[in-house]
């Protein structure tokens, strides 16, 4: 089964696969920021791709029928910007700049991470079998669920994103890239919450193959707002940046 189930019209039966790891209402929100991109995709003018995504996550996404409206907002010859929401929820700001094969030298780090060596660790206690934790292949070459600090986690969807269709290379970056603040974060799960409000992905170029790696870090302010920073790769090397604002504060 699929994160999503298609009704038509942009319509969305949300499945118990999007459900996040602390609350059995609400999804994780990698799943709908995927499906938005999905949604500024298929607006995508010819020859553009999307180069940064900014999603305002207004309140947590509920395991329900959702609608999603995207629409252009400005066309230009080499920029385009397109928004999509899921309202009330979440909302995003697509920019997506004209590309073209070999038109200038490439230049880009070196490959500096690597899926060999990675392995499975334990995942901190949820209150649900099936979820977003399990439609989701984790593997970590640094850190782990379980210990606070940087992480660096390879990551693979093994569910479809909509039922029925293959997943974009844009899909298989957004439906991970929302996990940074998780894999990295400082503080005792039990006495501190850590919830982003925000996501912002910066994509250099889309993935290749199925594996996403997020090399994560988090800095915290003790005013309570956090900022979780995260690399994004695959195998072949470096594919963009994503940042996360986080509002941290003690459990009641």
């Amino acid at each position: 089964m699929a994160f999503y189930l298609p009704l038509g019209d942009g319509r969305f039966e949300s499945t118990e696969h999007t459900r996040g790891p602390w609350d059995p209402a609400a999804q994780h929100a990698g799943p709908p920021a995927a499906l938005l991109g999905r949604a500024v995709e298929s607006v995508a003018p010819p020859g553009m791709r999307v180069a940064r995504l900014t999603y305002e996550i207004a309140r947590p996404v509920p395991i329900a029928v959702l609608e999603v409206a995207v629409r252009v907002v400005r066309q230009g010859r080499s920029v385009a910007l397109v928004e999509a929401s899921i309202d009330p929820f979440m909302s995003c700001s697509a920019l997506l700049i004209r590309a073209g094969e070999d038109l200038v030298p490439a230049a880009t780090p070196p490959v500096a991470v690597h899926l060999d060596g990675a392995s499975v660790k334990p995942l901190y206690p949820t209150t649900h079998d099936i979820g977003y934790h399990t439609a989701m292949d984790f593997r970590f070459s640094e850190g782990s669920f379980l210990e606070r600090g940087p992480a660096t986690a390879w990551m693979r969807m093994r569910e479809s994103l909509v039922d029925g269709e293959e997943p974009s290379p844009l899909s298989r970056v957004l439906v991970a890239a929302d996990s940074g603040n998780g894999i990295s974060n400082e503080l005792e799960l039990n006495r501190f919450l850590f919830v982003n409000a925000d996501l912002t992905v910066h994509l250099l170029r889309h993935p290749l193959g199925e594996w996403v790696c997020l090399r994560s870090a988090t800095s915290i302010d003790a005013a309570g707002i956090g900022l979780a920073d995260t690399a994004l790769h695959d195998q072949h090397g470096p594919i963009g940046r994503s940042v996360q604002s986080l509002f941290v504060a003690p459990r009641r």
